[in-house]
C-alpha cells in the first residue's frame, strides 16, 4: 500500500472512535464534577487542621460541632458526586455500545464469510470490555489524574519542600507505571490471545460432543484443551505475577512518602516553617498527589485489555464497514452469468476455481457435478455473493451479484449450504428466515419439499422448536426445513449445495418435484450433486475439475461424453457456455 493511502487510511475515523469522540460531552461533565470532587477530598486535612489550629487552641464546643457538621455535609456530597459521575460513565458505556453494536454485527458477519480470524464472539465480548472500562475506577483515576496537580500546588504553597517530596514520588509512581506496562504487556497480549484461542476450542468441542464421545476421542481432546488452557494460564499468571508486585511496590511508594512528608514536615515545624497540624495535613494531600497513580497501576490489567480490546475492534471495523448505501436495484428475473472467474477462499492465495465462464437464462437450470475439492462448493459461494472473485464476476441480470445489497437482494436468492444450519427457535420463524411469517408461503414452502404431513404430526406445528442447531429434529428433517428455507417465497435464483445428502427415497422424490415447479415459475436453479438421480429434473450438465470446466452442456450430453473415451471435440477447459 502507498504511504500516502495507509496514513489516509489511518486518519478515518471508524465507527468506533466515531462513538468514543461522541461520549466527550460525558467526559467533559465527568471531569466538571471531578473538581468539586477532588476538592471534597480535601475536607478531612481541612477538618483536621481547624480541629488542631482552632477547637484545640479555643476549647470552642460550639466551633467543633460546626465543623463536624460541615464535614459531614462534605462526606455526603462527596458520595453523592461520586455516584453521579459513575452513573454518567455508565450511561456512556451504555450510548458506546447502542451507537457500535449494530456496525460491529455486520462486520462479524462480513468477517466471518470471508474467513477473518478477529471475528465471531470475541468481537462481542471486546465491546462489552470497553462498555464496562468507562464507568471502571481505572478510568475514573486516569480521569482524576490532572486534579493531583491542584493537591501538589498546594503542598508547594504549605512549603517548597513538602511540593518536591511529593513531585519525587510522583516521579517514581510514573516509573513504575511505565515499568509495569513494559513487564506486563506482552504477556498479557499473549493470555489474551491463548484465551481466545482456547475458548474457540472449547466451543468447537461442546459442538460436535456427540462425535466425540461416540468414537472414545473425548480423553485425548481434554488433554488437548488442557495444554491450550495451560498456555492461557501461564501467560496470565506471568501478568499477573508482574501487576501484582507493581502494584504493592506503588502502594509502597504511597505510604512511604506519607510517612517521609510526615516527617519532613515535623522537621519544618520545629524550624518554625510550618504550623504544627501542616505535618499531617502535608502527609495526607501527599498521599492524594500519588492516589490516582496508585489507583491505575492497581488496575492496570483492566486498562490493558481494555486497549487490546480496543485495537481489535477498531482493526474489525475498518476492515469490514458497513456497505455505503447504494441506488436499489430492480427484482431479478434469474438471468445468471459468470465471465472468467479465478477465486479461492477470501485471505488466501490459492486459487480454487480458475477462468470458469457459463450463463444461465431465467428458469434454466443446470447441475454442477465433479470430484472432492473440484471448487463446486466455492463456486457456490460465489453464485451467492457470499465470497468476492479474484478475477472476473458473478452477475444476476447484469448486476454484480458480490456487490448487491444483501438486505435487498436477499428475498430473491435461496440457499441451501453443504453443511446445513439451523437456528434455535421455531420451524416457522427457521423456514421464514425469522421475517414475519406469511402463512401460505409457509405451507407453498413445505408443501414443495414433503414437509407437511411430518409438520401435521407435531403437536405444536410449525411453532415446534427446533433446538440448538437443529439438534432435536433428525438429520433428514434439518436438510428439508433448510430447503424450505431456501424455496420460501419463491425466490428468482436458488443454489442448492448436495441438496439430497440426508434425503431418503420420499425426500429425494419431493427435491425432484420442488426443482421441476421452480423451473415452470421461473426461477434459475443450480444444484451440486454427487447423486445424479436429481438430473432428471434439470435441464444442463458442469463437470468441474481441478477449478476448471471439463464438459458443458445438457445432462444427456455430459454424461455421454463421461461414458465415451476422450476426443478432439471433448470441452476445453474454462469453455463459456450459454444455457437456454
Amino acid at each position: 500500500m502507498h504511504p500516502l493511502r495507509a496514513v489516509k487510511k489511518f486518519n478515518e475515523n471508524s465507527p468506533l472512535r466515531e462513538a468514543l469522540i461522541s461520549r466527550i460531552p460525558a467526559i467533559n461533565q465527568t471531569l466538571f464534577f471531578g473538581v468539586f470532587i477532588n476538592v471534597l477530598v480535601l475536607s478531612p486535612s481541612a477538618y483536621m487542621m481547624e480541629v488542631y489550629d482552632r477547637v484545640v487552641n479555643s476549647q470552642s464546643h460550639t466551633t467543633l460541632l460546626m465543623l463536624t457538621i460541615a464535614v459531614a455535609g462534605a462526606y455526603m456530597l462527596l458520595e453523592s458526586l461520586e455516584w453521579v459521575r459513575h452513573q454518567i460513565m455508565q450511561h456512556a458505556g451504555v450510548e458506546l455500545d447502542r451507537n457500535v453494536r449494530d456496525p460491529l454485527f455486520a462486520s462479524v458477519f462480513s468477517a466471518r464469510t470471508k474467513n477473518f480470524p478477529a471475528a465471531g464472539p470475541q468481537a462481542l465480548r471486546d465491546l462489552k470490555t470497553l462498555r464496562e472500562f468507562l464507568p471502571s475506577p481505572a478510568f475514573l483515576a486516569i480521569l482524576d489524574t490532572p486534579f493531583a496537580m491542584l493537591v501538589l500546588v498546594i503542598l508547594f504553597l504549605m512549603n517548597p519542600m513538602l511540593g518536591w517530596f511529593a513531585v519525587a514520588g510522583a516521579l517514581l509512581q510514573f516509573g513504575i507505571g511505565t515499568l509495569n506496562e513494559r513487564r506486563i504487556g506482552l504477556p498479557l497480549l499473549a493470555a489474551n490471545r491463548s484465551a481466545m484461542i482456547s475458548q474457540g476450542y472449547a466451543d468447537e468441542v461442546i459442538r460436535n460432543a456427540q462425535v466425540i464421545e461416540s468414537m472414545g476421542m473425548a480423553p485425548d481432546i481434554h488433554r488437548r484443551w488442557s495444554a491450550l488452557q495451560q498456555e492461557f494460564l501461564l501467560s496470565q499468571a506471568t501478568a499477573s505475577d508482574h501487576a501484582g508486585t507493581n502494584a504493592v511496590l506503588s502502594k509502597l511508594v504511597q505510604n512511604l512518602l506519607s510517612s517521609l512528608l510526615l516527617g519532613v514536615g515535623c522537621w519544618l515545624t520545629m524550624k518554625g516553617e510550618l504550623h504544627g497540624s501542616g505535618m499531617i495535613v502535608g502527609s495526607i494531600l501527599g498521599g492524594k498527589v500519588l492516589s490516582p497513580l496508585v489507583q491505575i497501576i492497581g488496575n492496570w490489567r483492566q486498562t490493558e485489555e481494555a486497549l487490546e480490546a480496543f485495537r481489535r475492534l477498531d482493526i474489525l471495523l475498518r476492515e469490514f464497514p458497513l456497505p455505503e448505501k447504494k441506488m436499489a436495484l430492480p427484482p431479478p428475473t434469474g438471468l445468471l452469468s459468470v465471465e472468467g472467474v479465478i477465486a479461492g477462499a477470501p485471505r488466501s492465495q490459492i486459487q480454487i476455481l480458475r477462468g470458469v465462464s457459463f450463463r444461465v437464462a431465467p428458469g434454466g437450470s443446470l447441475a454442477i457435478v465433479g470430484p472432492s475439492a473440484s471448487g463446486k462448493t466455492t463456486l457456490a459461494r460465489l453464485l451467492t455473493g457470499i465470497w468476492p472473485a479474484a478475477q472476473g464476476k458473478v452477475r444476476l441480470d447484469g448486476n454484480d451479484l458480490y456487490q448487491w445489497n444483501k438486505d435487498e437482494l436477499g428475498q430473491h436468492v435461496g440457499y441451501l449450504p453443504q453443511s446445513v444450519e439451523l437456528f434455535e427457535g421455531s420451524i416457522a420463524e427457521n423456514i421464514s428466515r425469522f421475517g414475519e411469517p406469511d402463512k401460505q408461503k409457509l405451507s407453498e414452502a413445505c408443501k414443495m419439499v414433503g414437509l407437511e404431513s411430518f409438520i401435521a404430526q407435531l403437536p405444536d406445528g410449525y411453532e415446534t422448536r427446533v433446538g440448538e442447531e437443529g439438534s432435536l429434529l433428525s438429520g433428514g428433517e434439518r436438510q428439508r426445513i433448510a430447503l424450505a428455507r431456501a424455496l420460501y417465497g419463491m425466490p428468482k435464483l436458488v443454489v442448492l449445495d448436495e441438496p439430497n445428502a440426508s434425503l431418503d427415497e420420499a425426500g429425494d422424490a419431493a427435491l425432484i418435484n420442488a426443482v421441476k415447479l421452480l423451473r415452470q415459475r421461473g426461477t434459475t436453479v443450480i444444484v451440486i450433486t454427487h447423486r445424479l438421480n436429481i438430473i432428471s429434473a434439470i435441464e444442463h450438465m458442469l463437470l468441474l475439475v481441478d477449478g476448471q470446466i471439463q464438459r458443458l452442456g445438457t445432462c444427456r450430453e455430459v454424461l455421454e461424453a463421461l461414458q465415451s473415451p476422450p476426443t478432439a471435440s471433448s470441452c476445453p477447459s474454462g469453455r463459456r457456455g450459454a444455457l437456454n
